[in-house]
C-alpha cells in the first residue's frame, strides 16, 4: 500500500476521502472538531506540495435525499478558519457545476464536495457514480479510517478509476498502531473488552484468542458469560441464545492458554435510571429483579492486577452504562488504570473514546482510534475494503 509520502503531488488534482461527519449543536456549530484536526497533516502536506485539494466526506444519514441539515457547509467554514484560507463548498459531489469548479482550481486552493450521502449511489457503491467523482481527480487519497470498513463508492469505487492512490497520514497511523498492538505486540498483550452485546463482538473475541495473552471481559456482555457459568444475573441484560457459545469460548480460551477475567462484583440497580436505588454486590448476590449496570470496586482492583504487567493493552467497550454518573465509576477507573500503565495502550470505538475523554485521561493513552466499526473489523481479523482498494 502506497502512502502519501510516496507521491509527487505538485500541480495535481488530489481527491481526499476524509471523515468530517462531526457533531453539531442545534445552531450548526461544530461541538467537537477532532475528526477535522486529525486530517490536517494530510491536508497540509498536499497544500505544501502545491496541489489542488478536493475533499469529500459524508455527514449523517440523509438517506439519499438532499437534506441541508446534513450539509458540509459548517465543516467547510470550520476548516477555512483553521487553515486561514478559503475553502469553497461545491453544490454537489458530482455534476457539471462541480467539475467546472475543479477545472478552475489553482495550486494551493481547496474545494470541498457536498455530502456524498445526498446520493444513494454512495452507499450502494454504484460504479457510474464512482466514475463521476473520479474524473475530477488525478490522485486519490484515503484518510478516512472510520469508514474504510464500508464498501462505499468513495471508499472502494473511486480508487478503481484513479491511477495514483495512497493512504493519508491518518489512515497509515491507524493501521500502524493496530499492527503494532495486535500483530507484533510487546508482550504480555491484554485485551480489555466491554460493551453491551457479545453478539456484536463474538468474531473479535474469537480472533483475539490467537493473539492475546489474557482477556478482561466487562460491560453487559460479561452478564452472558456469567449466566453461562450458572450465575443468577437477576434482570441484567442477557443474550440467552449465546449462552452455549459463551461456554464454548471459555473452553477454547482454556485450551489456548488465554486467561479470562470476569467481574467479581457489580453496581446493581433496581431499574435503569439515573435516580435508581443502587448498591454494590458480589456477582453471586444480585437481588431478584435487579440489574448489573457497572463493575464494582473489587472488579476494578481485580482488573488492575490483571493489567499490572501488561506491555500492550487494547481496549474496546466500556465496563458499564457510563453515560449515567451512577454507573460510570468502573469505566472511569479503567480509564485511569490504562492511562497510568507503562504499556502501549490503544483504544477503539466511540464509547471507549468518549469514556476516556470524559475521564480527562486522553493525553495519557498511546493512541485513540478514530474508527469504531473499522477497528472492530480489524479485531475480527478481517481486512478493510478501503485499504484493499489502495493496493
Amino acid at each position: 500500500m502506497n502512502t502519501i509520502r510516496d507521491l509527487d503531488l505538485k500541480g495535481k488534482r488530489v481527491l481526499v476521502r476524509v471523515d468530517f461527519n462531526v457533531p453539531m449543536d442545534a445552531e450548526k456549530n461544530i461541538t467537537d472538531d477532532i475528526r477535522i484536526r486529525m486530517a490536517l497533516p494530510t491536508i497540509n502536506n498536499i497544500l505544501e506540495q502545491g496541489a489542488k485539494l478536493i475533499l469529500c466526506s459524508h455527514m449523517g444519514r440523509p438517506k439519499g435525499q438532499r437534506v441541508m441539515d446534513f450539509s458540509l457547509a459548517p465543516a467547510a467554514n470550520h476548516l477555512s478558519a483553521i487553515l486561514d484560507r478559503n475553502v469553497l463548498l461545491a453544490p454537489d459531489c458530482i455534476g457539471e457545476e462541480s467539475e467546472t469548479l475543479v477545472a478552475a482550481m489553482q495550486p494551493g486552493e481547496v474545494l470541498m464536495l457536498e455530502n456524498l450521502r445526498f446520493h444513494n449511489q454512495e452507499t450502494e457503491n454504484d460504479a457510474a457514480f464512482a466514475e463521476q467523482i473520479a474524473r475530477m481527480a488525478d490522485v486519490y487519497i484515503n484518510d478516512a479510517f472510520a469508514v474504510s470498513h464500508r464498501a462505499h463508492a468513495s471508499v472502494v469505487g473511486v480508487p478503481a478509476y484513479v491511477a495514483e492512490k495512497a493512504a493519508g497520514f491518518l489512515l497509515q497511523t491507524e493501521m500502524d498502531f493496530f499492527h503494532k498492538a495486535m500483530d507484533t505486540p510487546v508482550r504480555p498483550l491484554v485485551a480489555l473488552v466491554g460493551g453491551a452485546k457479545v453478539s456484536s463482538k463474538l468474531g473479535a473475541l474469537q480472533n483475539m484468542l490467537d493473539k492475546v495473552d489474557s482477556m478482561i471481559i466487562g460491560g453487559a456482555m460479561a452478564n452472558t458469560f456469567l449466566k453461562s457459568q450458572g450465575v443468577d444475573m437477576g434482570a441484567s441484560k442477557i443474550e440467552e441464545d449465546l449462552l452455549e457459545k459463551a461456554r464454548e469460548f471459555e473452553k477454547e480460551a482454556e485450551k489456548k492458554g488465554v486467561k479470562l477475567y470476569f467481574p467479581v462484583d457489580f453496581v446493581a440497580a433496581d431499574r435503569f435510571a439515573a435516580d435508581a436505588v443502587i448498591k454494590n454486590v458480589t456477582y453471586r448476590d444480585i437481588p431478584e429483579g435487579w440489574m448489573a449496570l457497572d463493575i464494582g470496586p473489587a472488579s476494578t482492583s481485580y482488573f488492575q492486577e490483571a493489567m499490572a504487567d501488561a506491555r500492550t493493552i487494547v481496549w474496546n467497550g466500556p465496563m458499564g452504562a457510563f453515560e449515567m454518573d451512577a454507573f460510570a465509576r468502573g469505566t472511569m477507573a479503567m480509564c485511569q488504570v490504562v492511562a497510568s500503565s507503562h504499556a502501549l495502550s490503544v483504544t477503539g470505538g466511540g464509547d471507549s473514546n468518549a469514556a476516556v475523554k470524559k475521564s480527562g485521561e486522553a493525553a495519557n493513552i498511546s493512541y485513540m482510534s478514530t474508527g469504531g466499526g473499522a477497528f472492530l473489523t480489524l479485531m475480527e481479523g478481517k481486512t478493510l475494503p478501503g485499504v484493499e482498494a489502495l493496493k
